[in-house]
């Protein structure tokens, strides 16, 4: 499967190699609305404007993942970003997990917990880590590593995994003060355009507000 959306490789990297969503709901779901308007910043369909998120091209991208979110964001009144994200995560991972089965990159099972609970995984057909997967993986593992200019795409993947918390668990043997301070690094580096930085920014601290609050929620409610 060639030319992946971001959403394609954070749904790869969430998922653990038995195929189980390690992120929970809805933090993937939010992580991949976030993704969404990412891709939609790089293509330059939309940036930020005093705090709102704005259509400034409305030509298609071709791709349907993304001319769907568009046109809504283009058919609504401009929001926050924030706002945007639990909009636009309703669905997101049963529609991208879909594209991945067909594509065949990942095989769908269904079973039962104890004979009564369903559950759903999404395992690779061979057992083994997708080739897609792994080649996102070592492109970020080789920008944190790394000290030159990180391309958009990385730099937005790894923002991506950072505001969903899914960087503590993919660069485990790197160490932490070094992935910290190489993402300060890129998030300031000049690898788009100030409109896309802009837009990335604002979409970055909106999943990560949106996934703090969901986990306050559930701490709050197991408590309870």
């Amino acid at each position: 499967m060639n030319d992946l959306l971001l959403t394609d490789e954070l749904v790869l990297l969430a998922h653990d190699d038995g195929g189980a969503n390690r992120l929970g709901r809805p933090h993937l779901d939010y992580g991949l609305a976030g993704a969404v308007l990412l891709e939609l910043a790089l293509a330059g369909r939309v940036e930020v404007t005093d705090g709102r998120l704005a259509v400034t091209d409305p030509t298609p991208t071709g791709v349907p993942l993304l001319d769907r979110a568009l046109a809504t964001v283009a058919g609504d009144r401009p929001r926050k970003p924030k706002d945007w994200i639990s909009r636009l995560g309703k669905g997101l991972p049963d529609r991208v997990l879909d594209g991945l089965v067909e594509a065949g990159v990942l095989r769908r099972e269904s079973d039962r917990v104890l004979w009564v609970f369903p559950r759903t995984r999404y395992p690779s057909p061979t057992g083994a880590e997708p080739a897609v997967e792994t080649a996102a993986r070592e492109r970020m593992v080789a920008a944190l590593a790394g000290d030159g200019p990180v391309d958009a795409r990385t730099a937005a993947l790894l923002t991506l995994t950072r505001a969903v918390g899914l960087d503590r668990k993919l660069f485990r043997a790197l160490p932490k003060d070094r992935v910290k301070a190489r993402l300060a690094e890129i998030a300031a580096g000049d690898w788009a355009s100030a409109a896309t930085r802009k837009a990335i920014e604002e979409t970055q601290a909106a999943v990560l507000v949106a996934t703090t609050a969901a986990t306050a929620a559930i701490a709050t409610t197991t408590v309870s």
